[in-house]
């Protein structure tokens, strides 16, 4: 428990709310900005006293009780519950699993890419977002049972006896995918270590691949980007694309974007792509 940095840290934000942000009523003669330390421990529920200390630096440890009614009275965001937690001695306990909902401004950026191929992945690769073109690339994911929509285990295990094979990169691309998802998925495994959708993941993978258990028993987590893929189609051929991937940090999740360079055959591909579509883009020729 930082003591000092706790107590800085509670009156920056106690400092930073008015009253009528709480629905207090604003008085007189108000020396400090913000709200009073008395109007705090009446909103988080503790004493006046102990509240005092807490920014005296001179309180012992807060409970998760505590902690819970400051977060609630300092109107307090995600981030700062969370740093509040550090600051407290007592981090907060990790989430019961990936997030698989995806902010409606991502979801508005999805369909501003129409040039581009774009989807969301969840920390377990599992694509649970997408625009028209990374269908029409890829596969109606639309149609796909949600355990043949996971890229990790397309990449190590194939489609599931009637799922429909995806569209990944050639084998260079894809054992390079593989080996950084394996070890970004060991990253995942330790952030969300209760969560028996990732441990059945791990379980699966372990089962069935003899390249992801070498990989899993090597404990690296530091995978490298890959900047450029390419894609077999087949009805228009090889693609090559440049690959982005960008992090949605707060949801734990990527966002990535496949896009070709102008003037490229990978260009006039993808304009092709978006006419036909997903028509029977899910089914192996």
């Amino acid at each position: 428990m930082d003591r000092q940095e706790l107590a800085a840290f509670l009156r920056s934000r106690r400092e930073r709310i008015t009253t009528a942000d709480v629905g207090l009523p604003a008085g007189r003669r108000r020396r400090t900005p913000g709200l009073r330390r008395e109007e705090v421990a009446q909103l988080a529920y503790i004493s006046t006293e102990y509240y005092t200390r807490l920014e005296q630096a001179r309180a012992p440890r807060p409970s998760q009780e505590v902690l819970a009614g400051l977060t609630r009275a300092l109107r307090l965001s995600d981030a700062e519950r969370d740093h509040l937690h550090h600051l407290a001695g007592a981090p907060p306990s990790p989430p019961p699993g990936p997030c698989r909902e995806v902010h409606h401004s991502i979801l508005d950026l999805l369909d501003r890419l129409p040039q581009a191929a774009a989807l969301v992945l969840s920390a377990t690769y599992e694509v649970i977002a997408w625009n028209d073109l990374a269908a029409a690339l890829m596969a109606d994911f639309s149609a796909l049972p949600r355990r043949d929509r996971n890229l990790i285990r397309h990449a190590f295990l194939g489609p599931s006896a009637d799922g429909a094979r995806l569209l990944l990169a050639a084998e260079a691309d894809r054992v390079a995918f593989a080996h950084g998802a394996a070890r970004r998925l060991r990253a995942v495994a330790a952030r969300y270590p209760g969560a028996p959708e990732v441990a059945e993941l791990v379980a699966e993978l372990l089962d069935g691949s003899a390249e992801f258990a070498r990989l899993w028993a090597s404990h690296d987590v530091s995978p490298e980007p890959s900047l450029r893929k390419t894609l077999h189609h087949r009805m228009v051929g090889p693609i090559t694309l440049n690959c982005h991937v960008l992090d949605i940090s707060d949801r734990d999740q990527h966002l990535v974007i496949y896009t070709a360079d102008p003037g490229s055959p990978a260009e006039e591909a993808l304009r092709l792509l978006s006419v036909i579509g997903t028509q029977r883009m899910d089914v192996p020729g």
